[in-house]
């Protein structure tokens, strides 16, 4: 049913055991995308993301509904057929409002759990 990980920055991917998660995604075949707020985009990512998207870059940013639509275009996959992960409730709700299938992160145990069961890991 999914075709795409969406997955925050600062809170999420930099967390330990987050971008091992996103490892597997990739290597399963989903689309992956970075977004953040960030002003710029962080140095040193690995070359796991199909698009980085970061707000300072584009002008507006979460929750405004175009920057969860602007990484599903990147991507090439429909807001529908990606699941969303942020450390942010509010901002997983703009994810889940533009279609969307959000997941709070607030432990790398229950986030790794919900993925695992979302996108059959």
């Amino acid at each position: 049913m999914y075709e795409a990980l969406v997955v925050d920055y600062a809170g999420t991917y930099t967390d330990p055991g987050v971008a091992a998660v996103v490892d597997v995604v990739r290597a399963k075949g989903l689309r992956v995308a970075l977004l953040s707020n960030a002003d710029y985009v962080p140095r040193g990512l690995p070359a796991v993301f199909d698009a980085v998207v970061v707000s300072g870059e584009v002008g507006f940013g979460k929750p405004d509904p175009r920057i969860y639509e602007l990484a599903a275009n990147r991507i090439r996959v429909a807001p529908s057929r990606c699941v969303y992960v942020d450390d942010v409730a509010a901002y997983v709700r703009g994810a889940v409002a533009v279609g969307m299938t959000g997941v709070h992160h607030t432990a790398v145990e229950s986030t790794v759990e919900e993925l695992a069961v979302l996108l059959d890991l």
